[in-house]
């Protein structure tokens, strides 16, 4: 069952919806286009839900914020044509096409060279650049995880399995009983120590399946600085997602 409800917050109204069925805690989620999803126990009352909520609003009117930012700035889609630019680990590398008898592509740190036998051929060249990315993807996500797991043997976790997803709403997840990590594929753009953070989040839930005071103080205890990291990541997100 679902229903609509608003609260005050500060004298502002926060616009709700409600969806009750058998969940265990009070669930929260804004979406991209800034609607507010709450999901609760029938057993919970809607009052209590609605207090909930606005103990949540300067949560919510932070991400809300975000999302406007995010849409403001978001990029046009791409032509992929010389002068473009594309982010690896928190670098801008601009687009170099240039025609050849052979099609590939690399990168100097600098530039992203596509060398095409049809510098016309938007498609190709798309293809060229999204499995080039995708690569770097799969070896950084793999790398860092390979890096973390040694941290969590010792507590008896077994390796995940990494896993690898355009998402929306989250940088990662975690799914505790089926030991799953799930990384967002635009993490790959994000500087290599907002990545570190993003794994480290996520395999502790292995531990903590939650965000209990116990996960936040283990996640501290393994990476003092996690705060900064995710601040940097909340912040450079604006400008390449």
């Amino acid at each position: 069952m679902t229903q609509e409800r608003t609260v005050l917050y500060e004298n502002n109204e926060i616009h709700y919806l409600l969806e009750q069925k058998a969940v265990k805690n009070l669930n929260l989620r804004i979406h991209k286009d800034c609607r507010v999803y709450v999901s609760a126990s029938p057993d919970i009352s809607v009052e209590k839900v609605d207090d909930f909520v606005a103990s949540k609003g300067r949560y919510i009117y932070s991400a809300q914020k975000k999302f406007r930012e995010m849409a403001q700035f978001a990029t046009q889609p791409k032509q992929y044509v010389s002068g473009e630019t594309f982010y690896l680990l928190g670098r801008g590398l601009r687009l170099k096409v240039e025609q050849s008898d052979k099609d590939k592509i690399s990168t100097d740190g600098v530039y992203l060279l596509l060398k095409v036998r049809n510098t016309q051929d938007s498609m190709k060249k798309e293809k060229m650049v999204t499995k080039y990315m995708d690569g770097q993807c799969q070896m950084i996500f793999e790398e860092i995880v390979w890096e973390t797991y040694p941290v969590f043997q010792k507590y008896g976790v077994l390796m995940p399995k990494l896993r690898i997803r355009n998402m929306e709403t989250r940088w990662g997840s975690c799914l505790a009983q089926k030991g799953i990590i799930t990384l967002n594929k635009r993490l790959v753009e994000a500087p290599r120590n907002c990545i570190e953070y993003v794994v480290m989040h996520e395999f502790c839930h292995l531990i903590h399946p939650n965000h209990s005071r116990h996960f936040y103080d283990f996640l501290t205890m393994l990476m003092p600085d996690w705060k900064q990291r995710k601040t940097i990541l909340d912040q450079s997100a604006v400008f390449w997602l």
